[in-house]
């Protein structure tokens, strides 16, 4: 039953690929047989992922792309049907915004936020899906955010984006899924990234007690939103689609 989770011979796409969860599920995903298309805006750290995929004995390309652009986007895909064949998966992990009071935020910062967390994903499933379609197969990972389902003053523009994020997933699934593209997203809780830990320090926050908040008591590490990610690209997954996982350390105190 192990080789239901095997993606040997795949080629898999994900965004914000260099850090934080996007280089966790690439390593996991390379670990399990899959080449892997890194993208992001930063050309530096893809290129330190894709150096570590490559030591794994995978392939590995680069793409900078702005997800934002759906010109940029349909070039991410095209780049990788040209360079390594095909896409099989694809998982749209960028995203991420400020907190800040609702009435803070500017107009120009409520479109940013809204076209790097739910536009990237409308853009770029449809480029992939193209590919996918052809061959009657593949598997798109959205990665949301438990923003998407509680009420987060804080984080209102985000948690809005990711919670249409969640709504697309059904939507592309039912759409999809019979012709053989399964769509699924996980919502994920606190992970150990740059964007957790770049927010906790601007409000002073420690990080592990962010952690503490949740059932399992600690922060949750890329590679286990990496292992979800698997599942669902994986045959493994086989009879799943248009489902959204919570992967957050389970309900703790604060009922989050």
């Amino acid at each position: 039953m192990s080789d239901r989770f095997s993606l040997e011979g795949r080629v898999a796409i994900i965004t914000g690929g260099g850090t934080g969860i996007g280089r966790g599920t690439a390593l996991v995903l390379a670990e399990h047989g899959a080449d892997v298309v890194l993208a992001a805006r930063r050309r530096e750290p893809l290129e330190r992922t894709a150096n570590e995929v490559r030591a794994l004995g995978r392939r590995a390309l680069t793409v900078p792309t702005d997800v934002t652009s759906a010109d940029e986007c349909q070039q991410l895909v095209d780049e990788t049907v040209a360079e390594l064949g095909t896409a099989d998966i694809l998982v749209n992990n960028a995203g991420g915004a400020e907190t800040k009071s609702i009435r803070k935020w500017t107009e120009d910062e409520w479109h940013q936020v809204l076209a790097v967390n739910l536009g990237s994903v409308w853009f770029l499933s449809r480029a992939a899906a193209a590919v996918m379609l052809e061959k009657g197969k593949g598997s798109i990972v959205n990665i949301s955010s438990g923003a998407s389902l509680v009420a987060m003053p804080q984080a209102a523009p985000y948690g809005a984006a990711k919670a249409a994020v969640n709504n697309l997933t059904g939507a592309m699934a039912a759409a999809w899924t019979p012709k053989g593209i399964r769509v699924n997203t996980i919502a994920v809780g606190a992970v150990r990234a740059a964007s957790l830990l770049d927010d906790a320090a601007r409000y002073g926050l420690d990080p592990e007690a962010i952690g503490m908040l949740n059932g399992s008591g600690r922060l949750g590490e890329p590679d286990e939103i990496g292992y979800g990610v698997l599942f669902f690209a994986s045959d493994a997954s086989s009879f799943c689609s248009g489902q959204t996982l919570s992967i957050n350390g389970g309900p703790g105190p604060s009922g989050v």
